[in-house]
């Protein structure tokens, strides 16, 4: 804390910041300042919560203290980072709050919401998960800071939400927030500067009254979809929650549905409702599935569209070759064979990360990043293999940490996990980032061979074929089947040269095909 650090070195000092800051005012005297500390301590907000304290323009009244007539009355900020709610120093004392999404991760604007794990009228529990979302990089659970009861949420799946926007309101427990007090309610007073102030010692505080239609976030996707405004209705459910068949009523009187289509369809949007479909499902329901339909980019795509925007701007070449994987196919089946766990099944991907990566021990460059505002190459240390994966939620790469330390077993076991949490749509930010080089088997889906394009800022990609047995000739020209597969590495030409990716295709070639130079070389 800036105040905090200047009062410590020199009080002149101290009292000539505070006159720059607060020109109007009087600078506190020691013993004042000492109980506005002990204050903020008692309350979280300094000590415990957020050490990072600076004045800035996004400030808050914080706290009022007493001491032998002095009054102090001081602005902060605070910065960090919280998955939970908004800034720790707004912590309420009851009432209603509004409840943002915190920053979810570095360069991280805005995410999609995904889904509700509440609704309104709920009571929420402190950590209880409030709703899941999905940004460029990973899905995340939102949990509760407070506890209380949710008065009204502003958002339906599919949405697109920025850092910082109220996600819902939520009315405070007032006895969970006083029991985190109770030691500083004789000397706190708590400002608001949006309304009155409210003198904490003499008076508990008024519950705050909660505005607009109570639904469903599957009923206000619904008269989202139909174009119906559910603050115009009248809800016929309990404490007046609009209700499915509201909607559909008041769009049938405003004459946006017709009343057949109101009796007829009324079994497809419960349906609906259940699966909180999308816009086209509505379409479908109402008789307009083939009318033109646009559909939103989410997810994972919205990342696909922001990555491959920046490859298209680097210079690539592209070096082809085929590799007999006569070797490998023996050693999978050696490896299925001997296998005695029932978890663990042995594929040809796992030998060719980690031939891959005794190849990079040899050639760095393909290991590296390139940082065109500074023109540098970084080597990187780690070997962080990215494997492409197609998922129902679109392409997403996450990445097997320090390959060149895991054994082939541990590489298994790895590619498995993360096969799983991003076909659920589980993966966390660090799965997906610090990936050094990408690789994409095609190969798993068909194709003998494709031509991919960067993972920026990597410098290089390999995209691998199918295997396929096809007739071959000996030195001696007799005809034999082989098991070859076709791998096309793209690069970087800014940073590499084909003399270069040829060598290394060779390395890592010599090792797949003969995988007792791999047992031979590994650490």
């Amino acid at each position: 804390m800036i105040c905090r650090r200047i009062c410590r070195r020199n009080p002149w000092s101290f009292s000539h910041w505070w006159r720059s800051v607060y020109p109007a005012t009087t600078p506190p005297s020691a013993a004042a300042w000492a109980d506005a500390r002990r204050a903020s301590s008692g309350l979280g907000f300094l000590a415990r919560a957020q050490p990072n304290i600076f004045v800035n323009r996004r400030t808050f009244s914080l706290f009022q203290s007493h001491h032998e007539g002095d009054s102090l009355s001081i602005q902060f900020g605070t910065r960090g980072c919280n998955f939970t709610t908004h800034a720790l120093g707004d912590s309420p004392i009851g009432g209603v709050v509004d409840v943002p999404l915190a920053q979810t991760g570095e360069g991280i604007a805005e995410c999609e919401l995904l889904k509700w794990f509440v609704q309104e009228g709920d009571q929420v529990e402190e950590f209880q998960p409030l709703c899941e979302v999905q940004s460029d990089k990973a899905t995340i659970e939102i949990t509760s800071r407070y506890r209380g009861k949710v008065s009204k949420v502003l958002h339906i799946p599919g949405d697109i939400v920025k850092v910082g926007e109220t996600l819902l309101k939520m009315v405070v427990d007032e006895n969970a927030v006083s029991d985190q007090c109770s030691e500083t309610l004789e000397v706190i007073k708590v400002h608001d500067s949006n309304t009155s102030e409210v003198d904490v010692t003499d008076s508990g505080p008024k519950k705050a009254k909660i505005g607009g239609a109570l639904s469903t976030p599957a009923v206000r996707n619904f008269a989202k979809q139909l174009g119906v405004n559910i603050e115009d209705l009248h809800g016929s459910g309990k404490e007046g929650r609009v209700l499915k068949e509201d909607v559909l009523n008041y769009a049938a009187r405003e004459g946006i549905l017709k009343e057949s289509s109101v009796s007829s369809d009324d079994s497809s949007a419960d349906e609906y409702l259940e699966r909180d479909q999308k816009l086209t499902e509505v379409a479908s329901t109402y008789g307009r599935e083939y009318d033109d339909r646009t559909v939103p980019l989410r997810g994972f795509q919205r990342a696909m569209v922001k990555s491959m925007t920046l490859a298209a701007k680097i210079p690539h070449f592209h070096y082809v070759d085929e590799i007999n994987c006569d070797a490998l196919v023996q050693l999978k089946a050696s490896f299925q064979d001997e296998n005695s766990d029932p978890g663990v099944k042995h594929t040809f991907l796992p030998v060719l990360i980690k031939s891959l990566s005794m190849a990079l021990s040899k050639y760095p460059l393909l290991n590296s990043c390139f940082n065109e505002e500074l023109q540098e190459v970084t080597l990187k240390g780690p070997h962080n293999i990215g494997i492409a994966m197609a998922t129902p939620h679109g392409l997403v790469v996450p990445n097997i940490k320090k390959v060149q330390c895991l054994s082939i077993l541990e590489i298994t076991k790895e590619l498995s996990r993360l096969q799983q949490l991003a076909s659920a749509n589980k993966l966390s930010s660090d799965d997906i980032t610090g990936g050094t080089i990408t690789l994409s088997n095609i190969g798993a889906i068909g194709g003998k061979f494709g031509s991919p394009l960067i993972n920026v800022p990597e410098v290089s990609i390999i995209a691998i074929g199918r295997i396929q047995k096809i007739p071959q000739f000996d030195e001696d020209g007799n005809v034999y089947p082989a098991s070859i597969v076709t791998v096309n590495i793209g690069a970087d030409h800014r940073v590499l040269d084909g003399a270069t990716v040829a060598m290394f295709c060779n390395e890592w070639k010599l090792f797949i095909e003969k995988p007792e130079l791999l047992m031979l070389h590994m650490k």
